[in-house]
């Protein structure tokens, strides 16, 4: 069976914001969520029927774990693949293994976009000093180094625009299996949230530009600055990879684009709900979260327009420790993370604004 009807049990693997906030969308259809993870005091867990604190290699754990649940699903892509392959051999498992496997190694990534028929940037694989000078030699400045794998909000990435720059990445990139990516000159960051059912539906929501600062992203903008033609390849772009990648769920997929020639570059993927389509809470007829609900349970996909003109900004850190202005914003609407521990450059929480259109 492939539906998974208002009544059953998901499994989230992961227990952080995104988890939360599927599971408070799940209820609100009428699922209940089991929780794994394995830190104690996950904010998922403030929200969910079940929790299970275990680690990701506790094959036990996963076993009894994923024979709870009707159906299973992941709130961050670095799921170890035995993990999924444990939960997949007793329970569904949307998304499957294969967007984990190629979401988690930027080098195994850049080639299925490639052979998706995306356009990415220009890339060579290194590992040693040697393999790095013959990449640096095909690639040129202004490069960017980054590890292939565990690399997230600038981690584990340097920029190469002098010698002085190039002798340190080794040292950045710890010594593991990276790439070395040609610098794109974009004019502005897009993604595409775009779901695809278990029965092959697929619904896009409209373009979010995004904003990062200090590699961390900032604030979304729905309807990005960008032409028809940009919004509507951006779409085809973002389903062809849900469909190569015979994908249930949500994905996010994040692009450059260059206005002058309207060329957009795919930067990655991201086999899960995604930061820039927080906006979709308050901004769309139905938010990122409820969709992947319905997606992962064969519902028929919901209506992706946005309700008008959108911002969503994160609340990072010690920015949680001032929201009384938040709260007097008439227009705006306040998701607290349910953190207690604001370290510099933490995910708290995040505000959305929405200008109704008449």
């Amino acid at each position: 069976m492939t539906r998974i009807n208002p009544g059953g049990t998901i499994g989230i693997m992961g227990g952080g914001q995104l988890g939360r906030m599927l599971a408070l969308a799940a209820a609100q259809l009428g699922y209940k969520c089991h929780i794994y993870c394995p830190e104690e005091n996950s904010p998922a867990f403030q929200v969910a029927d079940q929790k299970t604190v275990a680690a990701y290699e506790n094959e036990v754990a996963l076993t009894e774990f994923a024979q709870s649940v009707d159906v299973a699903t992941y709130e961050f892509e670095n799921v170890p693949s035995q993990t999924a392959a444990v939960v997949a051999a007793n329970t569904l498992l949307r998304p499957g293994a294969k967007a984990l496997a190629v979401s988690q190694d930027r080098l195994v990534e850049k080639q299925f976009l490639n052979e998706a028929g995306v356009e990415t940037a220009p890339y060579e694989a290194f590992h040693t000093a040697e393999d790095l000078q013959a990449a640096f030699k095909k690639i040129g400045r202004p490069s960017v180094a980054k590890t292939r794998r565990f690399g997230y909000d600038g981690k584990g990435q340097k920029l190469i625009k002098t010698q002085k720059d190039l002798e340190v990445v080794l040292d950045v990139t710890n010594n593991t299996p990276a790439i070395l990516e040609g610098f794109v000159p974009f004019d502005r960051e897009i993604s595409v949230i775009v779901a695809r059912s278990a029965s092959g539906d697929v619904a896009a929501f409209p373009v979010g530009e995004n904003v990062h600062t200090n590699h961390i992203l900032d604030t979304t903008d729905v309807p990005a600055t960008v032409s028809d033609r940009v919004e509507a390849k951006a779409k085809v772009m973002a389903t062809k990879v849900a469909n190569a990648l015979d994908y249930v769920g949500v994905v996010g997929v994040e692009m450059f684009v260059i206005d002058s020639t309207s060329q957009i570059i795919v930067n990655e993927i991201a086999p899960r709900v995604h930061n820039s389509g927080h906006w979709t809470m308050d901004g769309a007829v139905t938010s990122q979260f409820e969709q992947h609900i319905r997606a992962i349970c064969d519902l028929p996909l919901g209506n992706t327009g946005a309700l008008g003109t959108v911002r969503m900004k994160n609340l990072l850190g010690e920015d949680i420790l001032d929201l009384d202005g938040y709260f007097a914003d008439p227009t705006a609407s306040v998701h607290h993370y349910g953190k207690h521990d604001p370290r510099p450059g933490r995910k708290m929480g995040h505000v959305n604004w929405v200008k109704r259109q008449d």
